[in-house]
């Protein structure tokens, strides 16, 4: 009688088990995305513990391996990220973030043109994210050689780099201009910070989409420089962001039609 008692809790505690686990991942699909400001939050606490070496490493275990090959990202993605290609720039681990938490776009000097403004409108509109990052470094050599070149100090490129990084040019002249006190190198920081502005320029003047979601109150954008001796992350400004919206509406080369027509 015994054996019997203890085999049917056994089998109701593996049973209770098996409800809590399921219920966890229902739970997990159907609770609301977290809003952009706290989303701006996890993303702060993520690299504080990672600057600090408090690093948790969360969502990057097996369980969280198995549910990517059964789960839609949709559910779980809380932020895109435009970061650059840099190897010093390991975006998740910088965040704390693992496994489907970030939805990320990498390309040399984090530049926005068509690609990424395709990728970025898939990560606001299809995966839901509520939050993109422009996320920008010290150091970059994009925006370094483009700050080269525009002072007439640039060498041999091969053909496919210059129209990658053209969009930085804008920035770098803005930068010179805004800052005459800097001579030389000491205007690329400031030009690092301008392009991430001029990211945010180009997203929003090629992307009504983005627009509108930004609009609605749906997804928040903002720019952020992250220090490569540091580990930091340092906040840009989001009236900026709000500044440049306002700019780009009142802009008639802005493009209009969300959708592409069939």
């Amino acid at each position: 009688m015994k054996q019997l008692v203890k085999k049917t809790l056994n089998i109701g505690c593996v049973l209770l088990f098996i409800q809590f686990v399921f219920t966890g991942i229902v739970f997990a699909q159907d609770t609301k995305k977290p809003s952009p400001d706290e989303v701006i939050n996890m993303l702060l606490q993520g690299n504080e513990r990672f600057y600090t070496g408090k690093s948790t490493y969360p969502h990057t275990n097996a369980a969280r391996l198995e549910m990517a090959g059964k789960e839609n990202q949709g559910n779980y993605a809380y932020a895109t990220v435009l970061a650059c290609s840099d190897s010093r720039v390991p975006v998740e681990l910088l965040f704390d973030a693992g496994v489907m938490d970030l939805f990320v776009v990498r390309v040399a000097g984090n530049v926005c043109d068509t690609d990424e403004i395709g990728s970025i409108e898939y990560g606001l509109a299809h995966v839901n994210t509520p939050l993109l990052v422009v996320l920008g470094h010290t150091q970059c050599g994009a925006v370094t050689a483009v700050s080269h070149a525009v002072h007439g100090e640039g060498h041999k490129l091969e053909r496919n780099i210059p129209p990658l990084v053209d969009n930085i040019i804008p920035a770098v002249k803005r930068a010179m201009k805004q800052h005459t006190e800097a001579h030389g190198d000491a205007v690329i920081p400031f030009a690092i910070e301008e392009n991430v502005w001029q990211a945010v320029d180009d997203l929003f003047m090629k992307s009504p989409a983005v627009r509108n979601i930004v609009k609605e109150g749906k997804v928040k954008v903002v720019g952020a420089i992250y220090d490569v001796a540091t580990g930091k992350v340092k906040w840009l400004p989001i009236e900026q962001v709000d500044t440049i919206l306002k700019k780009v509406e009142a802009s008639p080369n802005k493009e209009t039609e969300p959708f592409i027509s069939e």
